[in-house]
């Protein structure tokens, strides 16, 4: 396993981590362990949209999403 080192943290963020750690009820490392594992593992915006250019289009336009919005409005 890796070790990750932060320097020159600012004294409200360290602070804000303490106290959410301490509410989820962990240790500081724990929880900063959890926040950066999840971040890492959500895909950045560039991602997603390389995996929605890798599926293709859905076929469907802008104006045929607004028709069927304002033909069910007036049903």
């Amino acid at each position: 396993m890796g070790l990750i080192q932060i320097r020159d943290v600012p004294e409200d963020v360290h602070r804000m981590l303490k106290v959410r750690a301490a509410a989820a009820g962990t240790s500081l490392s724990e929880y900063v362990l959890r926040e950066v594992t999840r971040a890492a593992r959500a895909p950045t915006p560039e991602e997603l949209d390389a995996r929605l250019a890798a599926r293709g289009g859905a076929g469907v336009t802008t104006a045929d999403i607004l028709d069927a919005r304002d033909n069910g409005r007036r049903e």
